[in-house]
């Protein structure tokens, strides 16, 4: 009878089969121009100035303020030090690597007549928009003895399987569990898996167990103290590709559009260990792991203007369009408890593959100012605008996605980023130095503090060619679940992390 409840509610139920969270929402809906070292040194405040490869990114007027055509090719030692506290126990790590994150050119076509439009630009310009790369951990002792165990992994699997049938998360007689766990995937979802995953390792207790009905569950593990060790390692990164068209009209206006291929490529691993001696617990230990792999592309434009009002004062203004993404994420996970039954160890091998969904990220505004003292130096401001609560999952039909949506909405907010920077020219050198501030994206401001930063360059200008250095720096603490809960809290671990990058710039005229 089992058997064909399966292939009944497999027809069902395929809109049950998720596992995107507020988290991805707001991964991929951050960007962050990494450019190149010219633009690093002034933190981004480059809106209203062009020039630069990195400006035609974030503002496309830019290319048009080139007088010549113009490439530059980047590359970043990246260097993140975690700092993470769970309990009183506190954890280090150290990470640097190396990579090109900007490349482009731009092609600058002069009028030859007596028209209004003075020239026009193409440009191609490629651009890493966000580094996933990210590694840490955290160990401690939890005794908060929360009498409805969240402060146990435990937690995690009760919130999927309650209300759910027990034939719907258990094997099937003779069955292997990595059979069971495929099948159960391809017919109900990721949240009868993890019920499954709860039930087979002895973590979670029917309420009465001959029963395929029964849709109560008890934990194994009892309340009281827990010590936890867990790990987080993620690397990847979002880039995207500009195609860039910009014109020069009379003396002082600059317009320009971009249109943009975004990319994304990321992938996670986490690892939980649990243990305890809790009176009444017959599961001791639990270790927990879980993989994701994520790839996906997506489509968005820029409109921009720049403006010089005076010879040394300009103003800048650029839309960016919601960037439209397509995304395809795979998932594979190991579970292994030990305690009265022995040690268990589920580890099915299998990996889960989602069906693609789509992701709207937020549109943003961008005013910028700048000042120009000749050929001695500038200033330059920029603020930008972005409603992270508007971020939405597609289908908006789908009631997951309404309801995931919906969180977003309440969750996140508006915010708001400051960027300024200066340069100042002494014969071949240039000197430069900025800083930035972003606000948190989080309605309570803290699961993702604000953010600052602020950096140093050094530029030589050989003629036709340039060669920059820069060094930025930035902090940010983030509070991270170890693990996801429908409801309740989860234990949380605090990170702070800073990251600090040495940026090297070789352009050139052509």
């Amino acid at each position: 009878m089992k058997k064909i409840n399966l292939l009944v509610i497999g027809l069902l139920s395929m809109s049950s089969i998720y596992a995107q969270d507020l988290t991805d929402a707001l991964r991929y809906s951050q960007d962050n121009i990494q450019g190149t070292a010219r633009f690093r040194a002034l933190s981004g405040a480059f809106g209203a100035l062009g020039g630069d490869m990195s400006a035609v990114s974030l503002n496309p007027a830019s290319s048009a303020v080139f007088i010549r055509s113009h490439a530059s090719i980047s590359g970043t030692n990246v260097h993140s030090k975690n700092n993470s506290n769970y309990f009183g126990g506190s954890g280090s790590t150290n990470e640097s690597n190396f990579d090109i994150n900007q490349a482009g050119a731009a092609f600058v076509f002069a009028s030859n007549t007596n028209s209004p439009w003075r020239k026009f630009s193409l440009a191609v310009a490629y651009e890493r928009t966000n580094n996933h790369d990210d590694n840490w951990y955290a160990f401690g002792t939890n005794n908060t003895n929360d009498p409805n165990f969240s402060n146990s992994i435990a937690s995690y699997f009760y919130d999927y399987a309650d209300g759910k049938r027990l034939d719907e998360i258990s094997a099937f007689p003779g069955e292997s569990p990595s059979d069971a766990y495929r099948d159960i995937g391809n017919t109900y979802g990721f949240a009868h898996q993890q019920a499954f995953l709860g039930f087979e390792s002895f973590i979670l207790e029917p309420d009465d167990i001959d029963n395929d009905a029964n849709t109560i569950y008890t934990s194994n593990i009892d309340p009281g103290t827990f010590m936890h060790d867990y790990s987080y390692i993620a690397t990847g990164y979002n880039g995207k590709v500009s195609f860039n068209i910009a014109t020069q009209y009379e003396d002082n206006l600059y317009l320009g559009l971009n249109l943009n291929s975004h990319f994304i490529d990321y992938q996670r691993s986490t690892l939980l260990f649990e243990e305890n001696n809790n009176t009444g617990s017959t599961v001791n230990y639990v270790e927990f792991e879980n993989a994701l792999n994520t790839t996906g592309n997506g489509f968005s434009f820029q409109l921009g203007g720049i403006m010089k009002l005076t010879p040394e004062f300009r103003i800048g203004i650029t839309y960016d369009s919601p960037t439209w993404y397509t995304i395809e994420e795979e998932t594979s996970q190991y579970l292994a408890t030990d305690g009265d039954n022995g040690f268990v160890e589920i580890y099915p091998q299998i990996t889960n593959v989602y069906p693609q969904y789509k992701l709207q990220t937020p549109a943003q505004i961008t005013g910028s100012l700048a000042y120009v003292f000749g050929k001695q130096g500038l200033i330059s401001f920029d603020y930008s605008r972005k409603d992270y609560g508007s971020t939405k999952f597609k289908p908006e039909n789908d009631a997951y996605y309404q309801d995931l949506n919906a969180n977003i909405s309440n969750t996140f907010t508006d915010a708001s980023t400051y960027r300024l920077g200066g340069e100042y020219k002494h014969k071949q050198f240039s000197f430069r130095g900025g800083y930035r501030f972003e606000e948190s994206p989080y309605t309570d401001g803290i699961t993702v503090g604000d953010l600052n930063g602020y950096s140093f360059g050094l530029g030589y200008n050989f003629g036709n060619t340039k060669l920059d250095f820069t060094y930025d720096y930035a902090e940010r603490s983030f509070i991270n679940k170890l693990y996801h809960l429908d409801f309740g809290d989860a234990p949380q671990a605090t990170v702070d992390r800073k990251n600090s990058n040495i940026t090297v710039t070789l352009s050139f005229n052509i």
